[in-house]
């Protein structure tokens, strides 16, 4: 038989409730183990001395060290975690910043369990993670940078290529849904197809409490 490969992750939110829920939710996956969790990037570096998760769940603005600048200590450590955000602010710049830190996931912390646990797997086996409506404001705002878009997976369900694909340098061959694995020599471009996210309704999904303002975390 077959044995199960663990996916070890560690959650660092400052808002107690999120940590406690998102930990209820994944501990109900077989293939998911939730070693650590962290209020804040100051004790999720004190963490990361003792325990190696495969995958960290990231907050973004917290008291004190923000998850940006967490990320980027975190990824300068040798042979570091994989990085997913969770967060309620989906802004172009949040999403760059992110990605610039080095995040390989972006998911908003209303969006349905199975795309979070999606993420995760995906995030965990080397790829990056980013949903359609994250993906297209990522692309936008590359537009206007030099970033090069590397291991991004678009999920939609509507194929298509638009202006702002072209321009941040996108082959323009390419539809979505699409899935973008890429070396520093080499890119290989795969479709998708994903349901497109739905809302999560207070009480419904994994998020225990009431759906968070886009505003405030």
């Amino acid at each position: 038989m077959k044995q199960l490969t663990t996916i070890r992750i560690m959650i660092i939110d400052d808002h107690p409730v999120v940590r406690a829920g998102l930990a209820s939710m994944l501990s109900t996956q077989p293939d998911i183990d939730v070693v650590a969790s962290a209020s804040s990037g100051q004790e999720a570096l004190v963490l990361l001395d003792t325990i190696t998760p495969d995958v960290i769940l990231m907050d973004l603005r917290m008291p004190g060290m923000s998850g940006l600048e967490a990320m980027r200590l975190i990824n300068s450590r040798l042979d570091p975690p994989r990085i997913i955000v969770l967060t309620s602010f989906d802004t172009d710049e949040d999403i760059y910043q992110s990605v610039g830190a080095g995040a390989h996931g972006y998911i908003l912390k209303d969006a349905p369990q199975d795309r979070l646990l999606e993420a995760i797997k995906v995030v965990n086996t080397k790829g990056r993670y980013f949903p359609a409506d994250i993906a297209s404001r990522l692309t936008e705002r590359m537009a206007r940078s030099n970033l090069t878009p590397v291991n991004i997976r678009y999920c939609n369900s509507s194929p298509r290529v638009s202006p702002t694909r072209k321009s941040a340098g996108l082959s323009a061959s390419v539809t979505t849904p699409l899935a973008i694995m890429s070396t520093a020599s080499s890119r290989s471009w795969k479709s998708r197809i994903a349901p497109k996210p739905q809302p999560l309704q207070c009480g419904k999904g994994w998020f225990p409490c009431e759906r968070t303002a886009r505003t405030s975390e």
